[in-house]
């Protein structure tokens, strides 16, 4: 019998297995409640829902109802589709309104105001409850009831606050200037200490009305009434009627193959297609045949999605606003490729419809169950806990992504009534066989963080196809992410050889701590059988069942 191959498995942890299902989720209460309901009957997309709406308990610091929900999945009967609920700027948010009411609030000439990053005008109207309803109605089995009882014995009885969430929490305190904020989410006037024992009572009431009565309360009952009332209460324009008016969407997903491998993402206005754009940069240039610890891997990849970022900061949009090129063809690609040579292209700018949404975070979950469905769901508020606004006594803390609009109305990401902003949320598929010979090789993963978000799609792909590597050491493996100044920061655990060979190639390398290089799951269906990864990054947690 040969020797096993040792080095293969030199990861931080094992991969996770499981015969029935398996979830992976950056938070372990939430992964539990997941688990739980794929042992009561439910299928993946059940699981999706309570997991979902446990994390947005348990780490309130990255996600929340008051923010929007997106996901891909492909079902049992092999259907590969794409969720999209997030909802647009209100019908009064106009860029003259706008500038207006920010001039007189900070004291400035209307010309002279921008879009604020947080506060009543970067709040959009809110996807995540619909979201969770026309989940759970058109692909699960379960009622929302049943699935939002994890999330809501969370709330009330309570749970110990994680080291990673006790951080994030702290440092969001200051953002908590009203005191509809202060009231649901600090405690004695302080955000909770490591292993503090916390209640959010406002928060699961709202979470029981929505299981009770569905997602009509958020956007046309009281919850609607106290959101709106809230975001006018300061200055805002969101009302009832923006709320009334939303309904999700199933649009069609976008993909690409890369070395074998087929790469689905969501379409604009989702950053998808940078994603998909770098790969089929990085294939033109063979990035993925150099050896896996030499510079020319990184710079190659880097350089990719260098011209990426540029090209889908500068195009993607709300398609019903803007069209945008072929990124994600092999005929763009060869073009751009052209662009990158053996040292780095100072030529080229990354290029940022919104310089906040470089490290915002968020959470993503993925789940496989043992009929063949896969999901990848990615829920968030934008920047922890948004624009730092409460709606009244609900709980429920409103995003702040209408910051990533532009008061230029040249820019393509401009302000207008009913317009989504630019999102960088993105969930991804990959069919690891995509060719018909019987062989059925599935996988949902996904990466947090902001413009991280395709800059880890790319890294994890390219680990498993160009390098084989199992589930947990592609996620474990140092990363590298592009910075809005023109930097390439490099994790503190990367070969110090690499980036001083970096550096002689024209890069300007810094080092960052790990929490600024995404939290990221994947579960896998490999003919039936179920695996699943995560990373400590945050506090990734996968299970099996």
């Amino acid at each position: 019998m040969d020797d096993p191959d040792i080095d293969r498995f030199a990861s931080r942890r094992s991969t996770v297995y499981g015969q029935r299902g398996v979830v992976a989720t950056s938070q372990p209460l939430a992964s539990q409640a997941g688990i739980s309901v794929l042992e009561d009957g439910g299928n993946a997309f059940d699981a999706a829902v309570a997991t979902a709406a446990a994390l947005n308990v348990v780490e309130p610091t990255s996600t929340g109802l008051g923010g929007d929900v997106f996901a891909l999945y492909r079902t049992a009967d092999g259907e590969v589709g794409a969720m999209r609920s997030c909802g647009p700027a209100p019908a009064e948010a106009t860029i003259e309104n706008v500038r207006g009411a920010v001039a007189d609030e900070e004291g400035v000439d209307p010309a002279d105001a921008e879009m604020p990053d947080t506060g009543a005008h970067a709040v959009t109207v809110p996807g995540t409850a619909r979201g969770w309803e026309v989940t759970a109605e058109r692909f699960g089995r379960k009622s929302l009831d049943e699935l939002l009882r994890p999330a809501i014995r969370y709330a009330i009885d309570g749970y110990p606050v994680s080291e990673v969430v006790s951080a994030q929490w702290q440092h969001a305190e200051e953002l908590f200037e009203t005191d509809h904020a202060r009231e649901a989410y600090l405690f004695d006037g302080e955000a909770p200490d490591v292993g503090q024992h916390v209640t959010l009572p406002e928060l699961g009431e709202s979470l029981r009305r929505i299981a009770e009565e569905g997602a009509d309360v958020v956007y046309e009952g009281e919850i609607a009434e106290q959101i709106a009332a809230e975001v006018q209460d300061h200055g805002g324009f969101l009302m009832v009627e923006d709320l009334a008016e939303f309904e999700p969407e199933f649009p069609d997903p976008v993909s690409t193959t890369y070395n074998g491998t087929e790469v689905y993402e969501l379409p604009p206005n989702n950053q998808g297609l940078i994603a998909l754009e770098a790969l089929n940069i990085a294939e033109e240039l063979g990035a993925g045949e150099h050896d896996y610890d030499s510079p020319e891997r990184v710079h190659y990849f880097a350089e990719a999605l260098k011209l990426a970022f540029h090209d889908g900061h500068r195009y993607i949009t709300d398609p019903e606003f803007e069209e945008h090129p072929p990124l994600a063809s092999e005929e763009w690609a060869a073009t751009r490729a052209q662009e990158v040579g053996e040292e780095c292209n100072d030529d080229v700018t990354f290029g940022v419809p919104d310089a906040n949404a470089e490290d915002a975070d968020t959470v993503l979950l993925c789940v496989a169950d043992d009929e063949g469905n896969v999901v990848s769901f990615i829920n968030s508020r934008f920047a922890g806990f948004g624009s730092g606004l409460v709606a009244g006594d609900t709980g429920i803390a409103l995003q702040n992504r209408g910051s990533s609009f532009s008061l230029d109305p040249d820019h393509p990401n401009s302000l207008a009534p009913g317009k989504r902003p630019f999102h960088t949320l993105i969930p991804a598929l990959a069919d690891f066989a995509p060719e018909d010979d019987g062989t059925d090789d599935w996988a949902a993963f996904g990466v947090m963080g902001g413009y991280m978000q395709p800059q880890g799609h790319v890294q994890l792909i390219s680990n498993i196809v160009d390098y084989d590597q199992p589930l947990q050491a592609a996620l474990d493996s140092a990363r590298w992410r592009y910075r809005e100044e023109g930097s390439l920061a490099l994790e503190p655990h990367f070969d110090g050889t690499v980036a001083a060979k970096l550096v002689r190639k024209g890069h300007d390398v810094t080092t960052f701590p790990p929490a600024l290089f995404g939290g990221a799951q994947i579960v896998r269906n490999a003919d039936g059988v179920l695996s699943a990864a995560t990373e400590p990054r945050k506090d990734g947690n996968a299970q099996g069942y």
